[in-house]
């Protein structure tokens, strides 16, 4: 592995991680799920809630609480930054990304990011209706859900690349062998491609272990200074790059891709290379891989568009065993948001600082100096580079 290219100022790394129990109906409100998930990860990192001076969080119609109420919940000090966005699973990477910036450029020394919901109980993300200033277009001829959208670039997807329903199947398969061994998991029990296949088809392509699992719950990660963190409980993961990218015409909402022109590409497409140029390494050199799945299509894609794997290969690669704890490339070893629960992808950002970390237990990748992870799923999207500290 070449030597991590670090931003200007000081280094910044996670050196925490906190989660609630995932559930169907968590019966607390999404603020003390949120506060319970901070101040878990404040405990995880060996440090005071007094020492907390960032919260950075989001919410997708308001289906959260933002960072000023988790503070006076919690009865934190003054905060030096406060970000809230209006974001879904492109959310963590950015906003984890932002934090190392405050870190580094001096403007604050613990950050926290979290994100709470009761995706399962609450307001549920698959059955929202997304107007959005688009939705006029979409809604009179029935095209109403995100799985929906989501769905048509997974088509186009497959028959440009010429891959198939084996390979979504292979995908869904994996993480839950990896979900089979991890206690939060809402998913745990086995599945066979037999069996998968034998699913009804939710959308074409997807059938339901096509589809993340909703849950109630909370998830935060400590960012803090490289310094301070190898002084801390648990080794470093080192914040070696992040980036977010909208690709080209991303859409007037969230639910239009009208504008886009190629179905077969997302996000990572556009944003491999400053990735990995920014953190001074190859594709080559990554060990552990925690791709954004709210569907299995977008573990294929994100596989390809980061280059880990060639063009209309993905699949074959995940048959192949390349993405199994004891394959080339360990993918979403905590059984992803499919299996774990759907949290956003913020406990997929989790995930890889475990694996670095070292603390992946059973699940634990035998090489895990270097992780990628990605948030989000289609037009714009946010990824990082962790690293074990060298």
């Amino acid at each position: 592995m070449r030597d991590v290219v670090a931003a200007p100022g000081r280094v910044a790394a996670v050196a925490g991680v906190g989660f609630t129990p995932f559930s169907r109906a968590s019966g607390q409100s999404v603020l003390a799920l949120a506060a319970e998930a901070v101040a878990g990860a404040v405990a995880d990192a060996g440090l005071r809630l007094d020492q907390v001076d960032g919260l950075h969080s989001f919410m997708v119609s308001d289906d959260s609480v933002p960072c000023v109420a988790v503070s006076s919940a919690l009865g934190l000090g003054q905060l030096r930054t406060v970000l809230d966005v209006q974001l879904g699973g492109q959310a963590p990477c950015h906003l984890v990304w932002q934090a190392a910036q405050s870190v580094a450029r001096g403007d604050a020394e613990v950050v926290v990011v979290y994100r709470a919901l009761n995706g399962r109980s609450g307001a549920r993300v698959g059955s929202m209706q997304f107007a959005g200033m688009g939705g006029q277009y979409r809604y009179p001829i029935g095209y109403g859900a995100y799985l929906m959208y989501v769905g048509m670039w997974a088509q186009r997807f497959l028959h440009e690349t010429g891959q198939g329903p084996e390979d979504l199947g292979a995908v869904a398969v994996n993480q839950r062998r990896y979900a089979a061994d991890n206690e939060r998991a809402a998913r745990r029990q086995p599945l066979e491609l037999e069996a998968y296949l034998a699913e009804p088809y939710v959308v074409e392509p997807y059938r339901r272990s096509d589809c993340t699992v909703e849950v109630d719950g909370a998830c935060a990660v400590v960012v803090t200074s490289l310094e301070r963190a190898r002084d801390l409980v648990h080794p470093p993961a080192v914040v070696a790059s992040g980036c977010y990218r909208a690709g080209p015409r991303p859409g007037l909402d969230i639910g239009d891709h009208l504008l886009w022109e190629d179905y077969t590409r997302n996000y990572t497409t556009w944003l491999r290379d400053e990735l990995f140029g920014r953190a001074g390494i190859g594709q080559g050199d990554v060990d552990v891989a925690e791709i954004y799945d709210c569907f299995t299509s977008t573990v294929l894609m994100g596989l390809e568009g980061l280059g880990l794997c060639a063009r209309g290969e993905s699949g074959a690669f995940v048959r192949s065993g390349a993405t199994a704890l004891d394959g080339r490339l360990p993918t979403n070893t905590a059984g992803g948001l499919l299996a774990e629960g759907y949290l956003h992808g913020m406990n997929t950002v989790a995930e890889a600082v475990l694996q670095v970390q070292g603390r992946g237990r059973v699940r634990q990748a035998p090489r895990h100096e270097v992780a990628v992870v990605t948030s989000g799923a289609l037009m714009d999207g946010s990824a990082m580079i962790l690293t074990a500290d060298r």
